[in-house]
């Protein structure tokens, strides 16, 4: 039925599903943090993983709607494209949000932000090495290399989390003239204030779960109108679902991070979109529990180039995070000028290997 709807009607389907996760996605994140707060499930390894999941419910809806109709090609190249663009999130951070003031990576100084973007790059390793094996390394519905991913994830965020509290650095490795406030204050002030407007949790829950299947329904119009737009212009699913599909499903990242950086919690910024990369290579288990087949060993070689920028450009985050040079170009920091100049190159790279 989708094929026989217009092109413009499929781009008005495409445009309205971006914007209403845009909205939903800003309520959603409010009201996470909101119900975070209340039930003291911020820095446990329960609010970690709520908080990774409701983030990323825009891919999750791709994936699993990807992988019911079997159209692994764009369900991968969502997943690990939308890691790269969503790291490049941080350079519209940088600017945005503290333009001449400071770098984002100056202010947002923490070992901890370090550690969570070395998960990010231990997971994606785990990604190329599950390109190597074979299809049928597959057993009981799952296949090996997608639960040792899972396992690396829980192991990771229930480290990070025991570092956030107990890490035995001075000052828990938060250096001088980084933001003045605790990690996450910003969290507490969005519960205080709903507390000060009279806002019940009940009228909270039920935002919240209002804006989680918006967001979800609106995710699988986003594949739908995705997948046959791209059909339409002619791009394979790979290319389609790296840039344009990811953009549109890093949207909610932009608003919560630009929400933090208002609240100047730098920090918890870097931190959202380091925990959001590090989760998506997850949803590879449910793309492979769904359609049946081992999902990773059928990457294309753009996949893998994808996984190799975003590699990339988490490094570069994380030297800015050690060396914290506070000189700007262009009103963002050095590093975040390199990762957007990397991964416009990167870009280029990918049509031509396409």
């Amino acid at each position: 039925m989708i094929e026989s709807i217009s092109f413009p009607v499929l781009l008005f389907i495409f445009a309205g599903s971006a914007v209403i996760i845009w909205f939903a996605g800003i309520q959603l994140s409010k009201t996470a943090d909101i119900l975070a707060t209340r039930f003291n499930l911020g820095e446990a390894l329960g609010g970690l993983i709520l908080l990774a999941i409701v983030t990323n419910l825009p891919e999750i809806a791709i994936t699993v709607s990807a992988a019911l109709q079997h159209n692994l090609e764009l369900a991968i190249g969502n997943i690990l494209g939308g890691i790269a663009i969503q790291t490049v999130v941080l350079v519209a951070l940088d600017v945005f949000g503290l333009g001449k003031k400071d770098p984002l990576t100056y202010r947002a100084a923490s070992l901890v932000l370090v550690l969570e973007g070395l998960m990010v790059i231990t997971v994606l390793t785990l990604v190329v090495v599950g390109n190597q094996l074979r299809p049928s390394v597959i057993y009981g519905g799952i296949s090996p290399i997608d639960a040792i991913i899972v396992l690396v994830w829980l192991a990771g965020i229930y480290m990070i989390g025991k570092a956030r509290t107990d890490l035995p650095w001075h000052q828990l490795g938060t250096l001088p003239n980084s933001q003045k406030e605790k990690r996450g204050h910003s969290m507490k002030k969005k519960f205080d204030l709903s507390i000060k407007k009279g806002v019940s949790i009940q009228s909270v829950i039920l935002v919240f779960a209002v804006s989680s299947v918006i967001t979800l329904v609106a995710g699988v119009g986003l594949e739908v109108s995705g997948d046959a737009i791209a059909r339409h212009i002619g791009m394979t699913g790979v290319i389609f679902g790296a840039t344009i599909l990811a953009a549109a499903t890093a949207l909610p990242e932009v608003s919560t991070g630009l929400a933090s950086m208002k609240l100047k919690d730098y920090q918890m910024a870097m931190s959202d979109i380091f925990g959001g990369n590090a989760f998506l290579p997850v949803l590879f288990m449910v793309a492979t529990v769904i359609s049946g087949k081992s999902v990773l060993p059928q990457a294309h070689k753009t996949d893998i180039y994808l996984t190799g920028l975003a590699i990339l450009l988490t490094i570069i985050y994380i030297c800015g995070l050690m060396f914290r040079p506070r000189k700007q170009i262009l009103w963002m920091g050095i590093d975040s000028f390199m990762v957007l100049t990397v991964y416009l190159i990167g870009l280029l790279g990918l049509f031509v290997i396409s």
